[in-house]
C-alpha cells in the first residue's frame, strides 16, 4: 500500500513536467489571394478535394470590409477588423501627418505604425514558439519583435515551388531551431482573376495550376515524413467579381469646381471635403446617388465594422455590386485599365467571400461547416497551441473552435 502512494505522489508530482512536455504542434497557413468560395466547385481541384475529404471545409470565408487584400490578410493573423488593426486600404494617408501607406513603398510597408494589431507570430514569439513566413502581409517589419523568426522579403515573381521548398527547407532544421507556425502567399488566383474575370478560362488553369502546387506540397511533406504530422489550413484574403468599364461613377463629374481630398479605392471611395463646402458636397452627392451609397462615416451601418479609424474620411461612398467610383474618369485610360474582375465590394455579398480549408491531427475529418469569419482564424490558432490570445481582438473563438477535434 505505501508503494502505492508514492506511485501515485510522484504521478501527481510529474503531471505538470508530462503536460509541458506534450510536443507543440505544427502548422502552416496557406493563402490563396483572390481564390473565391466557389472555385472550389468546378471540378479542377483534385489535390483540394482529398484535402475536404479529410479534413474540414467551410462553404465560404467572410472577409472583414473592405475587401482588398492587406486589409484582409492583416485581419486574419491578428483577428482585427480593419478599423481596428490599421490597414484599412492598400493605399491610405495618415490624416495628422499626411505621411501615405502603399503597397508599393516598402519603407510603409516596413513601418510598424502603421501596425495597431498583434500578428499570431508576435502572440507565438511571447510564448516561446518559432514562427516563419514565406510571404505574408505585415511580416517584414523592421522591429524585430514584431516579425516572425523567420521571414522573407516580398519578391512577387519569385517561383512558386522555390516558396514551398523554402517552406520544407525550415521543417528540416534541427528541432530546436524548427518553426513550428508558418505562412505561405501565393497571388496567382488575384492576379487572374483581375486580368480576365472569375468566370473566365485563364483563371480555370489558375485555380488548376494552384491545386498542383497543394499536390507538390505534400508530395515534399511526405518526403520529409511530416505529412501527417503538420496542420495545412488553407484561406484566402477575398473573392472575385465582374466589373465593366461601362459601369463608372466619375466623382468629379458630380462635384466640379469644389475643393475635396479622394481617397479609398473604386468599389468605396472615401472624401474629405473643404470645411466650408462640407455641406454643399454632401446634398451634391446624395442628389446624384446612382449606383452608390452615400454615408456620413458615422452613419456606416454597424456591420461594417468600418468608421471608427482616424484616417477613414468623413463620407463613404459604398459602390453598387460590379460598379467602380473614380474621382476623374478623364485622367484614366479605360481602355489600358480594362481590368475584368475586383473586389472590395460588400463583404457580405457571396463573390467576396473565399475558401477555408484545414486537414491534420487537430481537424476533424469529412467534416463541412457554413461561413466562417476570417477574424476568428487568429482565435483558432491560439487555441491550437493552446496560448493566450491577444485581449484586443474582435475575433470569436465559439465560432470556429468546433472544427477541432
Amino acid at each position: 500500500m505505501k508503494n502505492y502512494l508514492i506511485k501515485i505522489f510522484l504521478l501527481i508530482a510529474l503531471l505538470p513536467v508530462i503536460i509541458t512536455a506534450q510536443p507543440k504542434p505544427y502548422v502552416l497557413l496557406v493563402s490563396f489571394d483572390g481564390f473565391r468560395w466557389d472555385y472550389l466547385n468546378r471540378n479542377i481541384t483534385p489535390n483540394l478535394d482529398m484535402v475536404i475529404k479529410n479534413g474540414v471545409r467551410a462553404s465560404s470565408l467572410r472577409p472583414v470590409f473592405p475587401s482588398k487584400t492587406f486589409p484582409n490578410h492583416i485581419s486574419i493573423i491578428t483577428g482585427m477588423y480593419a478599423e481596428n488593426h490599421g490597414i484599412i486600404f492598400n493605399k491610405f494617408e495618415d490624416v495628422d501627418t499626411k505621411e501615405v501607406y502603399q503597397l508599393s513603398d516598402k519603407d510603409a510597408v516596413r513601418n510598424p505604425k502603421w501596425y495597431k494589431g498583434e500578428a499570431f507570430w508576435e502572440t507565438a514569439k511571447k510564448n516561446n514558439i518559432v514562427t516563419a513566413s514565406f510571404y505574408w502581409p505585415g511580416s517584414e517589419l523592421y522591429d524585430v519583435n514584431r516579425r516572425p523568426t523567420y521571414y522573407k522579403k516580398y519578391m512577387h515573381n519569385f517561383p512558386y515551388k522555390k516558396r514551398i521548398d523554402g517552406v520544407i527547407d525550415w521543417l528540416k532544421l534541427p528541432q530546436s531551431k524548427r518553426p513550428h507556425f508558418i505562412t505561405l502567399y501565393f497571388h496567382d488566383t488575384d492576379t487572374y482573376g483581375h486580368k480576365y474575370g472569375p468566370n473566365s478560362h485563364e483563371i480555370n488553369i489558375s485555380i488548376k495550376r494552384l491545386d498542383s502546387l497543394v499536390g507538390y506540397l505534400n508530395n515534399e511533406l511526405s518526403k520529409i515524413r511530416m505529412k501527417d504530422s503538420i496542420n495545412i489550413i488553407f484561406v484566402s484574403d477575398h473573392g472575385m467579381t465582374e466589373i465593366s468599364d461601362k459601369k463608372i461613377v466619375s466623382i468629379k463629374n458630380i462635384l466640379y469646381g469644389l475643393n475635396y481630398k479622394f481617397g479609398g479605392i473604386k468599389p468605396l471611395a472615401m472624401i474629405e471635403p473643404n470645411e466650408k463646402d462640407f455641406e454643399l458636397i454632401y446634398e451634391k452627392l446624395k442628389r446624384n446617388q446612382q449606383h452608390f451609397k452615400l454615408y456620413r462615416k458615422n452613419d456606416l451601418p454597424r456591420y461594417y465594422h468600418f468608421n471608427k479609424n482616424k484616417n477613414i474620411y468623413s463620407l463613404l461612398l459604398v459602390a453598387e455590386h460590379g460598379w467602380s467610383i473614380i474621382n476623374d474618369v478623364k485622367t484614366i485610360d479605360l481602355s489600358k485599365h480594362s481590368d475584368k474582375g475586383n473586389h472590395g465590394f460588400d463583404n457580405n455579398n457571396m463573390d467576396m467571400h473565399g475558401v477555408f480549408l484545414a486537414t491534420g491531427p487537430c481537424f476533424k475529418s469529412g467534416y463541412s461547416v457554413g461561413t466562417l469569419w476570417n477574424i476568428d482564424v487568429y482565435p483558432m490558432l491560439c487555441k491550437i497551441f493552446n496560448i493566450p490570445p491577444s485581449p484586443s481582438i474582435d475575433g470569436k473563438l465559439e465560432r470556429i473552435e468546433f472544427l477541432l477535434k
